[in-house]
This record gives C-alpha cells, sequence and structure tokens, in this order.
C-alpha cells in the first residue's frame, strides 16, 4: 500500500527522508504514465524560520521540489484538471493522514481512470512541497509553471485528523455550478455528497488554510476535501499507517476518483455564477438553491406559525404575553448556552491566546471528544432548565452560573463580553419568569424568536441561513399541525409533529454541530450552540406534571456535573506533553 511507503517517518521539507518519499512517489507516477517532472524553487523567509525551529541546522539551504505529472485527454490546449495533495509534513509526524493520505488516493484514482478509457481534458498530478511550512510548492506552481495557467478545476485533498467522513469544505467563488457538478459525481459514491455551505464560510473566515485556498484566492474553481475526526493524530508521532482509519481512506479516495474524473469528461467545466446555498440532510438528500429562496423558506415558516398562533389563540392556549416570555426562555438559553459551553472549555483547558503553547494546541486536540461531552451535556442541563425544571431553584441556577463565568474569567480568559452575558443569565435566571409561560404559547414564542435570528442572518449571511432557516420551518409546520389537532397540545396525537421534526431536524442539527465543533470547536465551543436549536423543536414535549418537573431537575444537575466532570477530566486524562510538537 502506498501509505506504508510514504509514511514510514517523518519528511519535512529538505529532509532526507523527504528525497526518499519523492523518489519513491517518481516512481509510481512514472508507472502511470504521468512522465513526471520536478518543479524546484525557493522558500520563502518565514518558512525557512519555521523549518529553523523544527532544528534543520540547513534551512536556509532547502529548495521546494514539487512534483509533476499529466494524464492527456482528448483536448491537450483547454482547461485542464488539477488533482493534488501535498508530500511534506511536519517534522515529528509520519503524516499517514496529512497528507499521505491525499498522495496515496490520488495515485489509485489516477489508475482507475485510467481503466475508464480517455477523457476529454487533462488531469495534471501535483504534489506540492512545503504545504506544512506556508504553502510555498503551491505558490511556486501558480507563479511559475506554465501549466498553471490552464488550470481550470482543482480537487484538493487534505485531512486533519486520522479518520471520519471525507467532506468538502471549500470551494471557489461563484459556485453555484461547481457544486452542482459535484453533488453529481458523488452519486456514484457512497453515503453521496456530504458538505454544506455553512462550511465554506467557516473556512473563509480561519486565519489558516491550504494549498487550495491560494487557488481560490486566485479565482479557481475547486473542491477541497478532507476528513476530521481523530483528531489526536493531526501534526502527532501516532499519525502512522496502522493508526489510520481505513474507511477514511477509502471514503476520501472514492470522493477524489469521483470528482476529478467527472470534471474531466464533462463537456465544460463550471463556470464562476452565484453563490449556492446547500446542505446534505443526514447524508439521505443533499438540497442546493440560490441564496434568495431562503426568503421563501422564511416566509413560509412565518405563515405557517400564524397558522399555530391564530389556532391556539381561539382557544386561548396562546397569548402574546405568554409568546413574549417564551422568547426570553429562548434568549436566555442562547446566552447561557455560550456561558456554559465557554465554561467546559476553561476547565478543559486556557484559551490558545492566553497559553501561546504549540504544546497545548496538540493537547487541547486530544481533549476535543471529552470537551465536546462537555458541552453537549451543559447544553442539555440549560435546556431541561428552559423546559421547566428549575421552577422554585431560581438561586440555584443563579448560582451555577455565577461558578461558569467565573471559572471562565479566570480558567479560560478575562473577557468583557462573557461577563456581561453571564451577568444577563444570572439576572435571567432570577427573574424567571418566562419559565411560567403556557406550552403553546412559550413553544411560539420560542419559534418567533427564532424566525427573527433567522431573517437577520438571510440579511447578513445568506449562505448560512439554511442552518436556522430550516429548523425553524420544521417547528412552524409541527406547531400548526399539532395546534391544528389540539391547541392545547393535552391530546398525545398533537405531540407527534413536534416528536418527528425533533427527531429528524434534531439529529441533523447533532451532526452538523459535531462536524463544526472539530473544526473550530477548540476555541470556539460555543459553535455546539447551534444544537440547542433543537430546544425550538422538542419545547412541547416537556412535561407539565411536578413530577415531571422534577426529574428534569435532577436530570439538569446531574448533566451539568457529569460534563463538568469529563471536561475537567480531560486535563489528567490528556496531559501537556513536555516535549512540544511542531510550531
Amino acid at each position: 500500500m502506498d501509505i506504508e511507503e510514504i509514511a514510514q517517518a517523518p519528511h519535512p521539507t529538505g529532509s532526507e527522508e523527504n528525497g526518499r518519499v519523492r523518489a519513491y512517489l517518481t516512481g509510481r507516477m512514472a508507472e502511470l504514465g504521468l512522465n513526471p517532472s520536478e518543479q524546484a524553487g525557493a522558500l520563502s523567509e518565514r518558512s525557512v524560520e519555521r523549518l529553523a525551529r523544527w532544528g534543520d541546522e540547513q534551512a536556509a539551504e532547502r529548495q521546494i521540489t514539487n512534483l509533476i505529472g499529466v494524464l492527456p485527454g482528448r483536448d491537450r490546449d483547454g482547461p485542464a484538471v488539477l488533482l493534488m495533495a501535498h508530500h511534506d509534513t511536519v517534522w515529528d509526524s509520519p503524516g499517514a493522514a496529512d497528507d499521505s493520505t491525499g498522495v496515496a488516493a490520488i495515485l489509485e484514482a489516477v489508475r482507475a481512470i485510467q481503466a475508464r478509457g480517455p477523457a476529454e481534458r487533462d488531469l495534471i498530478v501535483l504534489f506540492t512541497d512545503a504545504e506544512e511550512l506556508g504553502l510555498d510548492g503551491m505558490r511556486l506552481f501558480l507563479d511559475e509553471h506554465p501549466l498553471a495557467q490552464r488550470v481550470g478545476m482543482v480537487v484538493n485533498l487534505e485531512a486533519r485528523g486520522g479518520g471520519g467522513r471525507a467532506s468538502m469544505f471549500e470551494t471557489g467563488p461563484g459556485n453555484a455550478q461547481t457544486v452542482r457538478a459535484f453533488t453529481r459525481a458523488m452519486d456514484r459514491v457512497e453515503g453521496g455528497a456530504n458538505s454544506n455551505s455553512l462550511a465554506v464560510l467557516v473556512y473563509e473566515n480561519m486565519p489558516n488554510g491550504t494549498d487550495y485556498t491560494l487557488a481560490r484566492e486566485r479565482g479557481i474553481a475547486g473542491v477541497n476535501l478532507a476528513f476530521i475526526g481523530r483528531a489526536h493524530q493531526y501534526h502527532d508521532p501516532a499519525s502512522t499507517p496502522e493508526a489510520l482509519d481505513r474507511g477514511s481512506v477509502q471514503h476520501i479516495g472514492e470522493k477524489a476518483l469521483e470528482a476529478a474524473d467527472h470534471f474531466i469528461r464533462a463537456d465544460a467545466l463550471p463556470a464562476a455564477t452565484n453563490n449556492a446555498v446547500y446542505s446534505d440532510l443526514l447524508g439521505l438528500v443533499f438540497i442546493q438553491y440560490a441564496p434568495w429562496v431562503g426568503w421563501l423558506v422564511l416566509a413560509a415558516a412565518a405563515g405557517l406559525l400564524i397558522v399555530a398562533v391564530w389556532r391556539g389563540r381561539k382557544v386561548g392556549a396562546v397569548t402574546f404575553a405568554g409568546m413574549g416570555l417564551g422568547a426570553l426562555g429562548g434568549l436566555w438559553l442562547a446566552i447561557s448556552g455560550v456561558v456554559l459551553a465557554t465554561a467546559m472549555r476553561g476547565l478543559a483547558g486556557p484559551s490558545m491566546s492566553r497559553a501561546g503553547s504549540p504544546e497545548l494546541y496538540y493537547a487541547m486536540l486530544r481533549r476535543l471528544p471529552w470537551l465536546e461531552a462537555g458541552v453537549v451535556l451543559s447544553l442539555l442541563a440549560a435546556a431541561l432548565i428552559l423546559f421547566g425544571s428549575a421552577q422554585g431553584r431560581r438561586r440555584l441556577v443563579a448560582g451555577r452560573l455565577i461558578l461558569a463565568t467565573i471559572a471562565v474569567l479566570t480558567l479560560y480568559e478575562f473577557s468583557w463580553v462573557i461577563l456581561v452575558l453571564g451577568l444577563v443569565a444570572v439576572g435571567g435566571a432570577l427573574y424567571s419568569g418566562w419559565m411560567k409561560a403556557a406550552r403553546f404559547s412559550a413553544w411560539t414564542g420560542l419559534i418567533a424568536l427564532m424566525l427573527v435570528l433567522g431573517v437577520v442572518v438571510q440579511i447578513l449571511a445568506p449562505t448560512a441561513a439554511f442552518l436556522i432557516a430550516w429548523p425553524v420551518l420544521g417547528a412552524a409546520l409541527a406547531a400548526a399541525v399539532g395546534g391544528l389537532i389540539d391547541p392545547r397540545l393535552e391530546r398525545h396525537v398533537s405531540l407527534w409533529p413536534a416528536v418527528i421534526v425533533t427527531a429528524v431536524l434534531g439529529g441533523w442539527l447533532f451532526a452538523l454541530g459535531h462536524w463544526t465543533f472539530l473544526g473550530v470547536g477548540m476555541d470556539l465551543p460555543g459553535v455546539l450552540a447551534l444544537i440547542a436549536m433543537a430546544a425550538m423543536l422538542a419545547r412541547p414535549l416537556a412535561p407539565t406534571s411536578r413530577r415531571g418537573l422534577e426529574i428534569l431537575a435532577v436530570l439538569a444537575a446531574v448533566a451539568l456535573i457529569a460534563g463538568a466532570g469529563l471536561a475537567l477530566g480531560a486535563r489528567i486524562i490528556e496531559p501537556v506533553p513536555t516535549e512540544g510538537h511542531a510550531t
């Protein structure tokens, strides 16, 4: 297997092991008829400095060495497809995942493409160097190689971890046609396309990038594929071929094959048009539409909510005052959720900016599963409180929120924002009038709040508005149907719409929250608060009896204590190593 050959040992730019890897890859590319060639160039000053910090005493003398090959198509002059990964690693990791998996997947994809017969256009295979140092290899290719002028589509393979499903997390500008073509290509892969436009928006605003990021900045269309599970293996000595999830290797390989094959055989490559809103729904269906359609989704949700409110008001089950209290409860949940989630992060370890330690960064990657469990449990506790379990326990809830705020300010980092949010959350807990709103009133008020938030996001970031619009539409539909059946929600059958939308959309929110948390949750644990939107779906399912509320109160306390224990225990389970990783 190619990965075993490539990832025998760390092979950073300029090292002897890197030379061995390049020689092996050159031979494999020649076997596949790619007629490989090398492109050499100088490292940037920043990359030289980083290589020197890794202990390379000859860093200033090192050069970039890209490997390039071409699988010819019928049209030798038209736009070509670039299939790429990087062959270098950080100084202390064999890089079985990052990015030996990508390199090996490309070699296998080329073999499979050849077996399918001649294609319409050229397939350029590029194995870049110095990606880990500062994307120098890709920059060299784009600036100086003549083939760069012919690139019309890029398929890039990456990894940030040692497993998980491969997803498309970055595309180029005006991506509607690219996403549509990619989705069609993924019909040949088990599970189909799994991606969403939220990931693209988030990644574009992150400080780091990959080789494809440079191409995207130059307006070149493309798809960036990666898996990010088993985050503890990222840039770690444990990233060995034996530790890899073979299913993940197969998954990203299949996606790379079908995407590249589709593009090289297409009559025309996708053009830049408008950005699309898109997401898969639990891997079952893939939905894509223009951003303006989001207004129709929100309008439909508003119409259904009006039906629910009209039906509820006819029998006195909904009052505007009660809706206001329900909306206040939703605000309290959002604010308290951020405070509690950040408190869990503080218990698990200080912020990166406060610690300034690369050792802590990699330790926190290993702590992510424990931190995620702690955050989820804390949000569950907040949701149970929202459902009325804290009635009569205002001071107890307020005390927990005070402790959470203190944990953030002392263990994580001082933040005026968290201080203000913590004070608001404590004040809301002491008031607690929103806990006493009638069930249908509270539900419709919470939906109305989320509808307003959806409108705001639709205005500011329309490609991410689906995250709120779809759950709001589902909740409004459930409220309308349930209200038409029994506006007092006393008959069990009237609750079944809420059960169904909670199971479907709640599961989708949880899956999306998990994937987002793996990507950015280390210092933004509040992103998991999006799964708290499931409370909007499940609000009418809360018990109304005193016995039921007492049970919820116990569960809320247990969840919060267990979450704090898991987050704090991560410090012991995954301590900061005495010797650091790559910086």
